[in-house]
């Protein structure tokens, strides 16, 4: 799918090749040294690979510029049980610093929530860090709203294999 930005570059989303796992994984870096969390990365390409591309249903689109990736989503589909639908829930979006600014991150959002119509989706969702108020103000722009009554929990790590452990217990 091809878009033309507010500016009148070409951006064109694609999505991306199990051959390109390492070019996904450099867009997970890119992203993680923007959150300030480089360390946080344990992914490799082997495992981007496995998981992406074979067994868990991510989806990774690039946006490209002159043939050249610019900017990454990673998406999987998850449900809402309310609606009896699928939804696509955006797990990672970035695009690069230089080419912010360009509309790229308004095609890669375009993409996806078109992607959600065809497919039958009755939401499209992400989470955003509370600091990230340019993201924020980009999100609600285009008319996405924060579900402030909701909180999100996470298990992970030891924390996440003890309670696994409960259950044979």
């Amino acid at each position: 799918m091809e878009q033309r930005t507010k500016r009148d570059i070409r951006v064109k989303i694609r999505p991306a090749e199990e051959k390109e796992a390492g070019k996904v994984l450099e867009f997970i870096k890119y992203l993680a040294e923007y959150e300030l969390l480089p360390g946080e990365v344990t992914a490799t390409e082997e495992l981007i690979r496995e998981n992406v591309f074979h067994k868990h249903g991510a989806e990774v689109v690039f946006a490209e510029i002159d043939g050249t990736p610019v900017g990454f989503a990673l998406f999987f589909h998850n449900f809402s049980t309310f609606l009896g639908k699928p939804g696509i829930y955006l797990e990672d979006l970035f695009v690069k610093p230089e080419h912010r600014g360009k509309g790229v991150g308004k095609d890669l959002l375009m993409y996806l929530a078109k992607l959600a119509i065809e497919r039958g989706c009755g939401r499209f969702e992400w989470a955003v860090l509370n600091w990230n108020q340019s993201a924020i103000s980009f999100y609600e722009s285009l008319g996405a709203r924060p579900m402030n009554e909701w909180k999100i929990y996470r298990l992970s790590g030891t924390d996440l294999e003890r309670v696994a452990g409960m259950a044979t217990e």
